[in-house]
């Protein structure tokens, strides 16, 4: 059974109007004759796979789902808005200096820590400090980028950074969330990683964790709403977050009626969770997408060499039948290495390679790869075969996605040879060693458009740059992008490196990830709209509901006891 995800979020943006209405004729209607209206209480219970690791915005970049816990707990200085762009959080506002090395801040004077006690730049300055340590035990690309930066704190309102060079992708690292001082005082770097804080945290975010739990031994996070982010409250007290063991145990608990929300459903999961009776999905765009690295390096196969190669394999493929057949149709068609939610983002700049399959075997042909009489495999002048190494992670959806590639490639006599990874630690090692001619990756763009890491010549030796895309000019945008703060004097090289990197190809977005919601029907006036950090998936939570004034309970059907604060 597919799913068209195409229209699964046009008829969620319509649903949205018109609950709208219908809710607001609903009440109408209940304080006239008295009967069903949302009382307070409950716990909105959320399952979701896996136990988070750590609850600290300094050390959870490695896991989803830790960081998606963060985001509810913590702020940063910025955030991210609904247009790509960076904006005030913690901080009020911002200045950068002619020179673009002094980035100054200026705090916002209302906001407090969840135990009361005032935000101040003395928090700002201890938490980036954290990571200039030496022994800190999280990315060694954060510790890299702080340690070249100085702190002042020039008041308690206002916080410095000193840059040695202007580097404009600097703004996004302050969307990280901040840490309260006065509660690590003594914490070291090489201490950080053990301390209780990060399974009781205290942030400033929308959402307090209850102390009175240990969540790691029962896999029951309670969060409670922040009454200085909920000023006009909330109908459900409590939030929770049950942690299962698989997909399968988590989807077993969303039928049975325990829970009130699957975190996350999968493709493979979708059809049978579709099913269930009453089942509400939402589904919206992910930051994340799948594409074809080609190798062009020394250890890469011939055909990944040359241009012509790399774009017999982009036409030969019909993306969409792809992700239909293997996904269930949750994927969205994206060309490029930007997501539509940047600013660097211009299909203008690209040509989408759509699924030709003449223009595939012309370009292979164009390559010196042809067609022999009676052999399902091209050949080259020398008499060898078309073969390439095709390499994934093993299991879903990575290694069915890879045999539908192969198999689409077969047909224009390509020999698709599909080699898994047993996890992301293997796959990265032969990433880093080349040992792949093309591999199908899941990549998560920054929040900055600056690719300099992946895609510069510089990064071949010392970044990401794995398909080893040696191109002079491509390096020259990313570098003077990256140096220039105003988005409107960075776009035309992002620009340029659009098109360079759309007519050199070397790699081919299949799709970009959408995440898929299940919410129980039991669940009142929750509706769900478009999603650019994770904490907007509750945007609207104070106005969802458990029970009525009455008292009847409208789920889940297992009865949780609330934890009173």
């Amino acid at each position: 059974m597919r799913f068209n995800l195409r229209w699964q979020i046009l008829l969620a943006a319509l649903a949205f109007s018109l609950t709208a209405a219908l809710l607001s004729f609903q009440v109408r209607s209940a304080s006239l004759c008295a009967t069903r209206v949302p009382a307070a209480g409950g716990v909105f219970v959320e399952g979701a796979v896996g136990l988070p690791q750590t609850l600290n915005p300094l050390l959870s970049d490695p896991y989803p789902l830790d960081r998606q816990l963060v985001s509810l707990i913590f702020d940063g200085l910025t955030q991210v808005d609904a247009s790509g762009q960076i904006a005030p959080a913690l901080a009020e506002n911002w200045s950068v200096s002619e020179d673009g090395r002094t980035l100054r801040f200026v705090l916002r004077d209302d906001v407090a820590w969840h135990d009361g006690e005032p935000v101040t730049a003395a928090d700002v300055a201890f938490t980036y400090g954290l990571m200039q340590g030496e022994n800190f035990p999280g990315p060694a690309a954060l510790k890299n980028l702080w340690q070249s930066v100085t702190i002042n704190q020039i008041d308690d309102q206002t916080i410095e950074f000193v840059l040695t060079e202007p580097y404009a992708p600097f703004l996004s690292e302050t969307t990280r969330g901040i840490l309260p001082a006065h509660l690590l005082e003594g914490v070291t770097a090489a201490s950080l990683a053990e301390h209780p804080f990060n399974q009781s945290p205290v942030g400033t975010g929308p959402w307090m964790v209850n102390a009175n739990q240990d969540w790691r031994q029962n896999g029951r996070l309670q969060l409670l709403p922040n009454p200085l982010y909920w000023r006009e409250g909330t109908q459900i007290p409590i939030l929770e977050f049950q942690f299962f063991p698989d997909e399968a145990a988590l989807a077993e608990a969303f039928a049975d009626g325990r829970i009130h929300a699957m975190n996350t459903v999968s493709p493979e999961m979708l059809p049978d969770v579709a099913a269930i009776p009453g089942v509400r999905l939402f589904t919206a765009e992910s930051p994340r997408y799948t594409e074809l690295l080609f190798n062009q390096g020394e250890d890469g196969a011939p055909l990944l060499k040359t241009t012509e190669g790399r774009q017999a394999l982009a036409y030969a493929l019909d993306r969409n039948a792809v992700v239909d057949r293997v996904l269930n149709g949750q994927g969205l068609p994206l060309e490029g290495p930007y997501l539509p939610t940047s600013w660097a983002y211009n299909p203008a700049a690209l040509t989408r390679y759509q699924y030709d399959p003449t223009a595939a075997q012309l370009a292979l042909s164009a390559a010196g790869w042809e067609k022999v009489e009676g052999v399902p495999v091209r050949r080259n002048e020398a008499g060898d075969p078309l073969q390439i190494r095709l390499l994934t992670l093993a299991g879903a959806p990575h290694e069915p996605l890879a045999e539908e590639i192969a198999w689409q490639w077969a047909d224009i006599g390509i020999d698709a040879v599909v080699e898994t990874a047993v996890n992301g630690a293997a796959l990265r090692e032969a990433l880093a060693e080349g040992d792949f001619d093309v591999a199908l990756v899941d990549i998560a763009p920054p929040v900055d458009p600056d690719l300099y890491d992946f895609w510069s010549q510089e990064a071949i030796v010392r970044g990401q740059n794995y398909g080893r895309w040696n191109n002079r000019n491509a390096s020259e945008a990313l570098e003077n992008g990256r140096q220039i703060w105003p988005v409107a004097e960075r776009r035309p090289y992002y620009d340029t490196f659009l098109r360079l990197f759309n007519s050199d190809l070397p790699a081919l977005t299949l799709y970009q990830h959408a995440a898929t919601y299940a919410l129980s029907p039991t669940v009142e006036q929750a509706e769900i709209g478009k999603i650019t950090q994770p904490r907007d998936q509750y945007k609207t939570f104070a106005q969802w509901f458990l029970l009525y004034r009455d008292g009847s309970i409208v789920g889940p059907a297992e009865e949780v006891t609330p934890v009173s604060e």
